[in-house]
């Protein structure tokens, strides 16, 4: 198995291509492939002078072919030396070293691992992007200090700064070079102010070294008998695990498999529990709640929060010695600082844009909505305490509170994703948790053409009936697309005319200019100072408003909607919860009525368009469908199979629409095509 060895320092002159150079010397006399990489971006050559070879190609030479990259065409680009080792060096000016990227240096290295046993890296010496992309690749970092306060300064330092990077501790060793010289701090001391542990003492040897550096000859090979090759050599035993039967445990990281959950849930509760005694965690919240619903809106705090946060608990991790893989540490530090600061485990779900909904059932039961359907997440909250304390966090600066008296709440974050809670005694199980996300992908009517949820001629009428200020009711049952629906509707409103919209969250976002939008307020904390959609409606009303568009009529304000609809506001829009479209005349009468539905397979359709064209004497409504959807199957897949269909009505007000110079094309649109074999085929759903 290869290994990857950096020696690094964020001092110089304290003998880190000495120690390179000479240690890979090493490792090849033990019969071991060994590359030997100065990695100095900004000059390089330090580790040629070391050896007295000539560099004339550089790993910079290699970016453009790196995808051909083989053996063969590796033997161009690197010195082969007397000793077995295989040099590269980075760069042979400054210039060339902006060349080398992070993405570049990792598949590089990597390719390297291939070819051989050792591959040993003189790095830079300072932090950078590409620095940190080569430490992610190695297996060991040595970081060689000097005996002297300075030194040593800087190597805690440094320490700290890989610690940040989530790198586990073990893979961290310290050299010691120049040990026990004149005027030399102690080795105890020294090891009580490095938390790492430290692996080689290389004591000071100015006549050996000096000679051998001159000569261009490795010091192990011009003086193989001196102290200092005596303790290099010793370092090279130990990385190839050979230093009198010592454990390579002790010596190298350890690579475990992952730890079961429960280790992992009582190691993040010690690190969680030990990060409040550290942080004032009550102060960090108030500022972490506000984020969330976005008042605080200073990015740059936020930032810096979640990085001293995510510093600190890196190093809490650190100390408990746990000897998981980088990768793992990675993760527990992201997973409790969102548990600390955010929302836990949901805060990888919001991210992903391929998820509409977060349900949260109890701490070990969180699903999720993704293409319509629904899929159980491996994501687990702590305990139920922990869902509760995330439901405060987003209420509290909404001027909400959950509780026993008040077990149920509606609440929305930042992004405009809408959230509902309920708790115990509601709830039996624990506390439960909605979030519908907030899209912010602003859809077309060309996507849902594309999607299959209505056909060209069905959206060209639907732009036409905008334009010609029908009123308009999409209609529909949970997650149907109701309110994606009428962000489209919207999209048809011409420039120019004054629109208002009234929510009881935002989620509608409209492309026009002159457009104001309103949102109902819940009551505080003592049940007063409540504004519903019906109390924004009528206050609308004197805002001078060419359309109203409300979210969803619920109650009081269908009758206020209504009156609207028929006082002057006509083209208004609105959607409501029903079953059908003939279901929403027990509750509105309007002219034309949209009804959407999710289908078996997770798509979401326009099942039915109809008009409400009159009322009989004796009281019956006379609705005509106009379009519908007929379902005729479902594929191997287990897709729908169906067509949308006119039904051969034409809407009574086609010639108001044409004298106001819209066109439309009734041939095309309402044609009615329908084969002898479809005709006993009902609708999807019952118009």
């Amino acid at each position: 198995m290869s290994k990857t060895v950096v020696i690094f320092s964020t001092k110089g002159g304290v003998g880190n291509t000495l120690i390179a150079t000479n240690l890979a010397v090493c490792l090849a006399e033990q019969r071991r492939r060994v590359a030997l990489i100065d990695l100095d971006l900004q000059f390089g050559g330090d580790v040629a002078k070391m050896l007295n070879i000539t560099v004339s190609k550089t790993i910079a030479d290699i970016i453009p072919i790196i995808e051909q990259l083989d053996s063969r065409i590796l033997g161009k680009y690197r010195v082969h030396h007397s000793s077995g080792v295989d040099i590269l060096s980075a760069v042979s000016q400054p210039k060339q070293g902006k060349l080398i990227k992070p993405q570049f240096l990792k598949k590089f290295l990597s390719l390297l691992t291939e070819k051989y046993d050792y591959v040993v890296i003189d790095a830079e010496k300072k932090f950078s992007e590409e620095l940190t992309a080569v430490f992610e690749q190695a297996n060991l970092i040595l970081l060689v200090t000097t005996p002297d306060i300075l030194s040593i300064k800087q190597t805690n330092k440094a320490v700290q700064a890989i610690e940040a990077l989530y790198l586990p501790l073990e893979m961290l060793k310290v050299v010691v070079n120049r040990a026990e010289s004149i005027g030399a701090v102690r080795f105890s001391e020294i090891r009580k102010v490095l938390p790492a542990e430290i692996i080689a003492n290389i004591p000071s040897s100015g006549r050996a070294v000096g000679l051998s550096v001159n000569r261009g000859i490795p010091v192990v090979v011009d003086e193989s008998s001196d102290p200092v090759s005596e303790a290099i050599r010793d370092l090279a035993n130990i990385l190839t695990m050979e230093d009198m039967g010592r454990s390579p445990e002790k010596i190298l990281p350890k690579q475990p498999s992952l730890a079961g959950s429960e280790e992992i849930r009582e190691l993040k509760e010690k690190i969680h529990n030990r990060l409040i005694e550290k942080l004032d965690l009550e102060k960090l919240d108030l500022f972490s709640r506000s984020s969330l619903v976005g008042e605080a809106g200073d990015s740059a705090k936020a930032k810096r929060l979640r990085d001293k946060t995510e510093r600190l608990i890196a190093h809490l991790l650190a100390e408990e010695k746990t000897g998981y893989p980088r990768e793992l540490c990675q993760r527990l530090v992201k997973e409790i600082a969102d548990e600390s600061l955010g929302l836990g485990p949901l805060e990888d779900l919001l991210k992903d844009p391929e998820i509409t909904e977060i349900m949260v059932n109890n701490k070990d039961q969180i699903y999720i909505e993704r293409e319509g359907k629904l899929e159980l997440t491996n994501k687990k909250f702590i305990n139920n305490e922990q869902i509760l304390h995330i439901i405060e966090r987003i209420v509290a600066p909404l001027g909400r509170r959950i509780d026993e008296s008040i077990p149920m709440v509606d609440a929305r974050l930042a992004d405009g994703s809408r959230v509902n809670a309920i708790i115990s005694p509601l709830s039996l199980k624990g506390p439960m948790l909605t979030i519908r996300k907030f899209s912010h992908k602003r859809l077309s009517a060309e996507d849902f053409i594309a999607l299959g949820s209505f056909t060209k001629e069905m959206g060209d009428f639907f732009r036409a009936c905008v334009v010609g200020r029908k009123n308009i009711i999409i209609s529909g049952g949970t997650g149907s697309g109701k309110t994606t629906l009428l962000n489209v509707f919207s999209s048809f409103i011409p420039e120019g005319e004054r629109i208002i919209t009234i929510e009881d969250s935002a989620e509608l976002r409209l492309s026009q200019q002159h457009w104001g939008a309103l949102e109902a307020r819940m009551p505080n904390i003592e049940g007063k100072g409540a504004i519903t959609l019906r109390d924004l409606l009528r206050n609308s009303l004197r805002m001078r408003p060419d359309r109203i568009i409300i979210g969803e009529c619920r109650s009081g304000e269908t009758l206020d909607m209504l009156q609207a609809m028929n006082t002057g506001h006509d083209g208004s829009l609105t959607t409501v919860h029903a079953n059908s479209t003939r279901d929403v005349l027990s509750r509105l009468e309007t002219y034309l009525i949209i009804q959407t539905s999710r289908m078996p397979d997770g798509s979401r359709k326009v099942i039915c368009v109809s008009e409400l064209t009159g009322i009989k004497e004796n009281g019956n409504i006379v609705l005509e469908d106009i379009f519908i959807f007929r379902q005729k199957g479902i594929d191997k897949n287990r897709k729908v199979i169906g067509s949308f269909e006119p039904t051969g009505f034409l809407p009574t007000f086609i010639e108001e629409l044409e004298t106001k110079g819209i066109e439309v094309d009734r041939g095309r649109m309402f044609k009615k095509r329908v084969s002898m074999g479809d005709k006993k085929l009902p609708p999807t759903t019952p118009c």
